[in-house]
C-alpha cells in the first residue's frame, strides 16, 4: 500500500461519521454477543438496512465491529453465569465461570478484554498483510473462475451446519432454489415469479437475511422463558486489568492463540468456537506443572487462549471473504452481502478499483479492535447490567426493527412479506435442527454461480472440458475443489486404518 493510498484510506476512515460508526458498532456489538440466545450474526443482519444511508466505510466498518465485538461480548455472560453468549465464548466458560466463583469475576472479565483485543489485532495486520496479494491474483479471474470458486464456497456449505452434513446441504439447496427467482440473465424470461411483479428482481438479500437470522431467532427465544440472569454482577470485585506477572504469563499463550485464530479463520467454514477450543487445547497442552491442574478450575491463560484465538479467527475469516467472496461463516455471510448492497463486490477488483475504501474498511476493522479493548474494560459494569434487560422487553423491541429495517430496503411491504416468510422457514428449520446460515450462502452464491457457468458456456463456444483445462487458475481451482471432496473420504479411512494397524502390531 503506497502512501497516497494510505493517505485516501486514512481521510476515508477519520471522518465523524465513520468513527461514531465504529464506536457504534463496538458497544453494540458488545451488548448483543453478551445477550444468551443473540449472536452478532442477528445483530449484523438486523443493522444491515441501517447502512443504507450511510458511506460505504462507515456502513461496513459498523457491521465489522459489530462482527468483531459480538465475539467478545459472548465472554460476559459465559464467565458470569456460564451461559456463553455466543458459540465461541463456550470454552472460555469452563474456567471464566470457575473463576466468578472465586470472586475472580471482574479480573476474568479484564484477561478476556485483553486477550480480545490482542488478538484481535493480530488477525487485523493478518488481514492488511495477506488480504493484497490474494487479491492480485484474483484480478486474473473471469466468468471460469468465478462460477469455479462458487462451486467451492458451497461446498463449505455442510461445514456450516453444526450437527448434519445432510441437513446443511438440504439448506444450501433451499437457497440455490431461492437464487433462481426472478428473471432469467440472458433470455429475460420470469423464473419462479407467479406472475408477482415484486418477485422479477429476486429475492431481496437483506429482508432474507433479517427474516432468517434475526427474525427465527426471536421466534425461538419468544417461545422459551428466557434466561436467569439475576446476581450477574455478584463476582464483580477487585482488581480488572491483570498484574505484570499474570500478563508475563499468560503472554506466550496469547501469541501461540492469535496464531491459531487466524489459521483457522482462513479455513472456510470453521468459525469462532472452533478457534476457541483449539487454542484451549493447545494452552492445556503446553502448560506444565501446577498450571496444567488449573484448566476447568479457574484458569486466566485458559480465559486468554479462548478469547484471544476465537477473536483471532475475525479477521481471518475476511481474507477469503474480501479477496474472493467467500464467506467462512454465518457472519461473514452477512457482511458479504452488505458489501454488495453497497456496489462493493469482493475480488481484485476491490482492491485495485475501490482501494482507499477497502483499505479504511480494513483500518477501520483494526480501530474497533482496538476501541473493543478500551470500552470492554471501562465500561464492563454497565454492560453487565445492560444485559439484564427481559426478554419480554427485547423481542417485541427486535420485532419492531426486523418489520421496519425490510421495509427501509426498498420502501416496499413486498419486502416485509419476504421478512416475514423467511422468518417464519427459519423458524421452521431450526426446530428441526437445519441452520440458516447455507440458506444464505446458497442464495448469494447461487447468483455467482449461474452468472459463471452461463456466461463460460458462451466464451468455451461448445468445448466446455477443453476451455476450463486450458486456463491455469481453473485447473488449480478444479483440484481444490476436488482435494475438498476427497478429504472428509481420507478422513475417515485413515481413522479407520490407522486403528486396524495398531491391531496388526498388538497381534504381531
Amino acid at each position: 500500500m503506497d502512501t497516497t493510498l494510505l493517505a485516501e484510506a486514512l481521510g476515508n476512515l477519520l471522518t465523524p461519521q465513520v468513527l461514531l460508526a465504529i464506536v457504534a458498532g463496538v458497544v453494540g456489538g458488545i451488548l448483543i454477543g453478551a445477550l444468551p440466545g443473540l449472536s452478532g450474526t442477528m445483530g449484523i443482519a438486523l443493522l444491515v438496512p441501517v447502512t443504507f444511508g450511510m458511506d460505504p466505510v462507515a456502513g461496513i466498518a459498523m457491521l465489522t465491529a459489530i462482527y468483531a465485538a459480538a465475539t467478545y461480548g459472548g465472554s460476559i455472560s459465559a464467565i458470569l453465569i456460564n451461559t456463553p453468549g455466543t458459540p465461541a465464548g463456550a470454552a472460555t466458560a469452563l474456567d471464566g465461570y470457575q473463576l466468578t466463583r472465586q470472586g475472580k469475576g471482574a479480573k476474568a472479565l479484564g484477561v478476556s478484554a485483553l486477550a480480545s483485543t490482542a488478538g484481535g489485532l493480530v488477525s487485523a495486520f493478518a488481514l492488511l498483510l495477506l488480504a493484497p496479494p490474494l487479491a492480485q491474483v484474483s484480478l486474473a479471474f473471469s466468468a471460469p473462475e468465478y462460477f469455479l470458486i462458487a462451486i467451492f464456497g458451497l461446498l463449505i456449505i455442510g461445514s456450516l451446519s453444526a450437527g448434519s452434513l445432510l441437513k446443511g446441504f438440504v439448506a444450501g439447496a433451499l437457497g440455490l432454489l431461492l437464487a433462481t427467482v426472478g428473471i432469467d440473465i440472458l433470455t429475460g424470461y420470469p423464473r419462479f415469479t407467479f406472475g408477482t411483479t415484486a418477485l422479477q428482481s429476486g429475492i431481496q438479500l437483506v429482508p432474507a437475511l433479517i427474516g432468517l437470522f434475526s427474525l427465527s431467532q426471536v421466534l425461538v427465544l419468544a417461545e422459551g422463558r428466557g434466561t436467569d440472569r439475576t446476581g450477574m454482577a455478584e463476582g464483580l470485585r477487585g482488581r480488572a486489568l491483570p498484574t505484570l506477572a499474570e500478563l508475563k504469563r499468560i503472554g506466550a499463550t496469547i501469541l501461540r492463540s492469535s496464531g491459531i485464530g487466524v489459521f483457522v479463520g482462513i479455513l472456510p467454514g470453521a468459525g469462532g468456537d472452533i478457534g476457541s477450543w483449539v487454542g484451549y487445547n493447545e494452552a492445556k497442552r503446553f502448560a506444565k506443572g501446577p498450571e496444567k491442574e488449573e484448566f476447568g478450575k479457574g484458569s486466566i491463560k485458559g480465559v486468554a487462549a479462548a478469547e484471544c484465538a476465537n477473536n483471532a479467527v475475525t479477521g481471518g475469516a475476511m481474507i477469503p471473504l474480501l479477496t474472493l467472496g467467500i464467506p467462512g461463516g454465518s457472519a461473514t455471510a452477512v457482511i458479504l452481502g452488505g458489501l454488495l448492497i453497497h456496489g462493493l463486490q469482493p475480488g481484485g477488483a476491490l482492491f485495485a478499483e475501490s482501494g482507499g475504501i477497502t483499505y479504511a474498511i480494513i483500518l477501520g476493522f483494526l480501530l474497533a479492535n482496538i476501541l473493543m479493548g478500551i470500552i470492554a474494560i471501562a465500561g464492563a459494569r454497565f454492560f453487565v447490567r445492560a444485559t439484564r434487560v427481559p426478554m419480554s422487553v427485547l423481542v417485541p423491541v427486535i420485532v419492531a426493527l426486523c418489520v421496519v429495517g425490510s421495509f427501509a430496503v426498498n420502501n416496499s411491504l413486498a419486502d416485509v412479506w419476504v421478512m416475514l416468510v423467511a422468518g417464519a422457514v427459519g423458524y421452521v428449520l431450526r426446530k428441526v435442527g437445519v441452520p440458516p446460515a447455507p440458506i444464505v450462502l446458497g442464495l448469494i452464491l447461487g447468483a455467482i454461480a449461474e452468472k459463471g457457468l452461463r456466461q463460460s458456456v458462451v466464451m468455451a463456444q461448445g468445448d466446455m472440458i477443453g476451455y476450463y483445462l486450458s486456463r491455469p487458475l481453473s485447473v488449480v481451482l478444479m483440484a481444490l475443489i476436488l482435494l475438498s471432496l476427497l478429504a472428509p473420504v481420507l478422513a475417515r479411512w485413515l481413522r479407520k486404518r490407522i486403528p486396524e494397524q495398531e491391531r496388526e502390531k498388538a497381534a504381531a
